[in-house]
């Protein structure tokens, strides 16, 4: 009965997917910015230099906004992105400023690793309080990550006391700021992450379940999901993403504090929703993240050489969000 409920949730996403405008309006919108930049900006935006640059900023933004999919997709959503991220950080850079004085005459590649995961299995653990919470207590997703996000902030603050923690050792920082064949390390581990999340999300019967959740939750449970199941793996995935993003933030500014992205949530949040994904669960595709991460980036970029305020472009980036979800919200109700 599942396998049918499977294939027949498959076939329809199919043609809802051949049916969505987005990832057209999309690709247009994309022509017509750089179509834009090119007339108005010659020589300055459209440089290998400046698309190196954003290679380098893109993919914290990216996979921070894979977190934040997967869990909207579901119908839910992970407020406490930022926070992990930084408290992943903080943790990663305890382990290594507190044992790389120990290695100062061997290698330091052990100690990495080991910060590393340690970050990650925090941030993992985090993912897994808010998918307990969700699942099995019954807390709404919004209120349970918005309190996980004040919980570890708070405890980021008491633990480093406001400072910044840096002073990392070359080879990690070479994971921020290092290339192979011309791309910057931190787009190729995107691309990764990408396209696994795509294969997981379209290929798997944990991803089609996480789209059939936030289709219809109820239709769902009476289909045999084990709905809980589900949903702890998707909040200890995403929060496992954000401790993957965390590595590249500190090791491309060489520090760790837990101020760091304050704005990347809003920003996650509206490249999710841009690229297509439905704010009330059961769809969205890599494919539209990955354009709308590129638009919002060309975007940022045009507002640099501007030189329009940084607190206008957070302004402007929420007036977007509101657009975007209010002209989905009279598109469906036209349906």
């Amino acid at each position: 009965m599942l396998k049918n409920n499977y294939r027949i949730y498959v076939s329809n996403i199919r043609s809802i997917y051949q049916k969505d405008p987005t990832l057209s309006i999309l690709l247009f919108s994309f022509l017509l910015i750089v179509l834009w930049l090119f007339i108005f900006f010659p020589g300055k935006v459209l440089t290998i230099g400046n698309f190196q640059s954003m290679a380098f900023q893109l993919p914290e933004l990216g996979i921070l906004s894979l977190a934040i999919m997967i869990t909207m997709i579901s119908g839910g959503i992970n407020l406490s992105t930022i926070a992990t991220a930084n408290m992943a950080g903080i943790v990663s850079a305890f382990v290594m400023t507190r044992m790389i004085t120990d290695t100062t005459n061997g290698s330091t590649i052990p100690v990495i690793v080991l910060a590393i995961l340690a970050g990650w299995l925090v941030s993992l653990l985090i993912g897994l309080i808010n998918g307990i919470l969700i699942a099995h207590i019954g807390v709404s997703p919004i209120l349970a990550t918005l309190g996980t996000m004040t919980l570890f902030e708070g405890i980021s603050i008491v633990l480093t006391k406001g400072y910044v923690i840096s002073g990392f050792p070359e080879e990690y920082q070479f994971l921020g700021n290092g290339v192979f064949i011309g791309i910057p390390i931190p787009f190729i581990i995107f691309l990764v992450l990408a396209l696994f999340v795509s294969i997981i999300l379209r290929k798997t019967p944990f991803g089609i379940a996480n789209y059939l959740i936030g289709s219809n939750e109820t239709a769902t449970r009476f289909s045999g999901v084990n709905i809980k199941k589900i949903l702890i793996t998707t909040y200890a995935l995403s929060g496992l993403f954000c401790g993957i993003a965390s590595t590249i933030m500190t090791s491309r500014f060489n520090s760790a504090k837990t101020g760091y992205g304050s704005s990347y949530l809003l920003i996650t949040i509206l490249i999710s929703v841009m690229g297509g994904v439905d704010p009330s669960g059961g769809f969205g595709q890599i494919s539209g993240i990955v354009l709308a991460l590129f638009i919002l980036q060309m975007i940022s970029s045009a507002f640099n050489f501007l030189g329009v305020s940084s607190h206008l472009t957070i302004a402007i980036w929420g007036i977007l969000l509101l657009l975007t979800i209010g002209l989905r919200n009279i598109q469906r109700r036209s349906l």
